[in-house]
């Protein structure tokens, strides 16, 4: 393949390496840039047209061409052909088919450098709105759960161990406290990103005087890139948006790994729709969480993809260089790992059973082992010596064999004056869980607070 029909060809007199041909190539994964690419082409059509650099007649031959390139790619009979190394050189490619040599006035002071990265921009932009539209969806889903089984209790843990009684639904809020969490970080990213690098050459700027603010505008963005090197070279978003698909699948990682156990015989408190499970080759009776463990491991890629990326970016001199080809397959994946996981993560939580009395069987008078202690603070003693007078008594129920519930009034009295007949009223999980009504607490009351503000920011956003 001669080096003469390469956009770059020009100072060259001999071929390529054909190995080199496909190591340098990037259409077979960028090609999924083709709408912004042609999106963006068509815009720069017009700012050319305004500088009298092209007639409006020629605007309007390329605007068209490009249309109907566009169109080519959405029905699916666009043909990528050899020599089309990226996805600019095949649209400008067909164009040129199209509507002959006009075409050939579309790159004027236009870089592949600063077309790439608004393309890019443009890309990740819209991409990321849908990221945003299916965490939002996962949310709602959550919140919604929380508001009808509110009622629900289960054991509280921490290390894995049985530590206070919680409602069900604030357990579901914890999520949907973080991938809130998520969707605003996401927001924060998006606003960042949309700023215009067309117009920057190939890093020095553009010589036609083109007004990038006028293409600012026409391509939805919120204003420019205000130096021509930083915008040609500048892949801080894609840091942040593999930055961001990681802490997101982490948290949905964390939320399958909860499930995972509460869905195994020795909890019980939930099981999986069929639709989210598989069944085992050899052993006709298991129904395995296979939805949540693949969630689970996805993070470690996403994660990877961060990593990757990372190390590319560290060490590159100011300002294009072809390493930033390395750019694109990381984020592609990433988005369309999270794509899939968050709409898998809110079909395995709309459709999940969870059985309230296998939740409620997991709670022992052990668990309120705490409240004892709180029950003595109200009696006036200081909270350190009541925290050691409820290790008594949990030490005494554990020598007799018994359940600290059991012990009676008098070996309370044993361990503090303090206790009274009202000691009874203790071994209550309601009224534990009622007494944590502090903002933020699993209360009835401060869940249904939550519930509230979660609803108000999905209205709002």
């Amino acid at each position: 393949m001669a080096s003469a029909i390469k956009l770059w060809g020009g100072r060259f007199s001999g071929k390529t390496d054909p190995l080199m041909d496909r190591f340098n190539e990037s259409i077979n994964f960028d090609k999924r840039l083709y709408e912004a690419d042609l999106l963006g082409s068509q815009a720069y059509a017009k700012a050319l047209s305004q500088r009298n650099i092209i007639t409006t007649e020629e605007k309007d031959i390329l605007v068209n061409g490009l249309e109907d390139v566009l169109k080519e790619w959405r029905e699916g009979t666009f043909i990528i052909k050899e020599g089309d190394e990226d996805i600019h050189t095949a649209n400008e490619r067909r164009l040129g088919e199209l509507i002959g040599s006009v075409a050939g006035k579309l790159h004027t002071g236009r870089s592949r450098n600063d077309q790439v990265a608004t393309d890019f921009r443009l890309w990740a932009r819209e991409e990321t709105k849908k990221l945003l539209v299916y965490l939002k969806e996962l949310i709602g889903v959550a919140v919604e759960r929380a508001k009808k089984e509110i009622d629900v209790i289960m054991p509280g843990y921490t290390h894995l161990q049985r530590a206070q009684p919680i409602r069900w639904s604030h357990w579901l809020l914890t999520y949907a406290w973080s991938w809130k969490e998520d969707a605003e970080r996401l927001t924060q990213i998006i606003d960042r990103l949309n700023v215009l690098p067309l117009g920057s050459g190939a890093l020095a700027g553009n010589p036609f005087n083109i007004d990038r603010e006028f293409l600012a505008k026409e391509l939805g963005f919120k204003g420019v890139i205000h130096n021509s090197l930083l915008g040609v070279s500048d892949r801080d978003f894609v840091a942040e948006i593999l930055f961001w698909s990681s802490v997101t699948m982490i948290h949905i990682s964390r939320f399958s790994e909860d499930l995972i156990l509460y869905s195994t015989s020795e909890f019980g408190f939930v099981t999986l729709a069929d639709a989210y499970s598989t069944g085992s080759s050899l052993m006709p009776q298991k129904k395995n969480p296979d939805s949540l463990e693949l969630l689970r491991g996805k993070s470690g890629r996403v994660f990877g993809q961060l990593s990757g990326f990372l190390m590319t970016y560290k060490g590159l001199p100011s300002t294009y260089n072809k390493d930033l080809q390395e750019d694109k397959e990381p984020i592609f994946d990433a988005a369309d790992t999270l794509s899939g996981s968050l709409q898998i993560t809110s079909g395995v939580l709309s459709t999940l059973t969870i059985y309230p009395e296998r939740m409620r069987q997991g709670l022992s008078p052990d668990m309120l082992a705490t409240d004892l202690a709180e029950y003595l603070v109200r009696k006036g003693v200081p909270f350190r010596e009541t925290h050691h007078i409820a290790g008594a008594a949990v030490r005494l129920a554990e020598e007799r064999n018994t359940t600290i519930s059991n012990l009676t009034l008098g070996d309370f009295k044993q361990l503090h004056q303090a206790f009274e007949e009202d000691i009874n009223l203790i071994w209550d999980y309601e009224k534990s869980i009622e007494n944590r009504c502090s903002l933020g607490g699993t209360s009835k009351q401060t869940v249904q607070e939550q519930i509230v503000k979660l609803t108000k920011w999905l209205g709002e956003n």
